[in-house]
């Protein structure tokens, strides 16, 4: 317990319904695993806190009124853009409401969020801290539990293995109102969770790194059994294993995915995992496929050496390949990530990176938004330890939580804006996601000046509609 006094000291009583109010505003489209935690660890406690996911349900001006504390979770940069608004929205009504930001985003953007917006931050293994913040307000004996920042306080992240309880889901929005994978015709409610946490690699983009710094925790098999048996009674006939890396810890990954599928044979899913991963496991995706596999979500984010090795990806654009050829054997259907707007990427690696998208036959494989993604800076990230970073990183828009940069050809940047426009009209008009890349590919060649190149397949893509979830957004 830190000697630094809470923001407010006056005793509050928390455990009646409703006084604790757990708010989530965008988890993927998922059910969101950041409120079933805690309300696990609140409800173990004996409070009864109240759940709103935002992005699918109201918030209720009553609730406001009837809540002695508000704890947000910013697991994204997307969640945290609308979690401040929440936020404003909550001092208008009630300004001393003790508000505390809760997950990744949180911590790194602390600043920001304690000048005003809210009072306190967590960040890393967060049930925990959560709960002894909740205690320490209602003893109202003024001190800062461990792992929690406040305006006068910069806690390290919470980086200790907890106590894990099994998610609620009783609390929570049904599957039906998220995701759904769509597959063979078919538009199947998707669930969601996660066997491990942080990660032990150190990608010097990656949210997850300045939280963790190579470590990661597993949830107890039992623990997320548990959470898949209840997200399927509630209607899930898919589960998304959403870890950083669902192959951190790959034995561990195996027995879940056989338990599951001895249990729930209907049910399919996919995974997250690195190039690299692919390539050393490559004998599992065999059985991953016969337990249910249907697609691999991995992180290829450029295919030029020189991004890779700036943002110590792991992998090379030869990996790709071969992990590619993996995955096709197995019967399991690719869906890359991307990153291709850096500070170090050319207008030439852009072309490449599309050419590269039709030669495989990956274009219907990746949701078109991923062409038009701009790297984000967010306070704390490995990308500033680097000698070279005065060479590119502009000033912090704490607002927007990143760091500004520039790319030396201002071409790069005007067709990044362009693509954005092009990916965000598409969304709005459904277009399919070749009809998109078409328009993306006529406005790059046309930004570089030149006529695209005749296309050579590589690959011959599998038939039909490769799998997907009907979330496209992912950060």
């Amino acid at each position: 317990m830190s000697q630094t006094v809470l923001n407010s000291t006056a005793q509050s009583d928390l455990r009646d319904r409703g006084r604790i109010l757990l708010l989530s505003c965008y988890e993927l489209g998922h059910q969101p695993l950041n409120l079933a935690f805690p309300l696990a660890t609140l409800r173990a406690e004996g409070y009864d806190p109240v759940a709103r996911d935002t992005s699918v349900e109201s918030l209720d001006d009553d609730e406001i009124m009837q809540a002695g504390f508000v704890a947000i979770s910013v697991p994204m940069h997307t969640a945290l853009r609308l979690g401040v608004q929440i936020a404003d929205r909550i001092r208008a009504r009630k300004p001393d409401t003790p508000i505390c930001f809760y997950g990744l985003y949180a911590w790194m953007n602390a600043d920001y969020l304690l000048d005003g917006r809210g009072d306190y931050v967590i960040g890393g293994e967060q049930e925990r801290a959560l709960l002894d913040l909740v205690r320490a307000i209602e003893r109202g004996d003024g001190g800062l539990p461990d792992g929690v920042s406040n305006r006068d306080y910069r806690a390290a992240p919470a980086i200790e293995r907890i106590a894990f309880a099994t998610p609620v889901r009783d609390a929570l929005p049904s599957p039906d109102k998220y995701a759904r994978l769509l597959l063979n015709g078919q538009a199947i409610p998707a669930g969601y969770t996660e066997t491990t946490r942080g990660c032990h690699h150190t990608c010097r983009h990656c949210p997850v790194v300045p939280i963790y710094g190579g470590r990661f925790f597993a949830v107890p098999r039992n623990v997320v059994l548990d959470d898949i048996r209840s997200q399927v009674q509630q209607g899930a006939g898919h589960i998304t294993f959403g870890d950083p890396d669902f192959l951190n810890g790959p034995t561990h990954a195996l027995r879940v995915c056989r338990a599951m599928h001895e249990e729930f044979p209907h049910v399919t899913f996919d995974m997250t995992t690195r190039i690299e991963h692919i390539l050393e496991n490559r004998d599992n995706f065999t059985e991953f496929k016969e337990l249910g596999c249907v697609f691999v979500l991995t992180a290829l984010e450029s295919i030029s050496e020189l991004v890779l090795e700036k943002i110590d990806k792991g992998h090379t654009k030869a990996d790709v390949i071969e992990a590619l050829g993996i995955l096709d054997a197995a019967g399991i259907t690719m869906r890359p990530s991307l990153l291709p707007f850096t500070p170090w990427t050319t207008l030439d690696d852009y072309l490449e990176l599309l050419t590269f998208f039709e030669e495989y036959e990956l274009v219907s494989n990746v949701d078109p938004v991923h062409f038009s993604i701009r790297l984000l800076v967010p306070p704390g990230s490995a990308l500033l330890d680097q000698p070279d970073s005065v060479e590119w990183v502009g000033e912090l828009d704490a607002a927007a939580f990143t760091y500004t940069w520039k790319n030396p050809d201002p071409r790069v940047d005007d067709l990044q804006r362009e693509i954005a426009a092009i990916v965000e009209a598409a969304e709005s008009a459904s277009c399919e996601p070749e009809e998109t890349f078409a328009q993306i590919k006529a406005a790059s060649w046309a930004m570089a000046g030149k006529t695209p190149p005749a296309i050579e397949r590589k690959r011959t893509r599998p038939p039909g509609q490769p799998p997907r979830l009907t979330e496209s957004w992912f950060c």
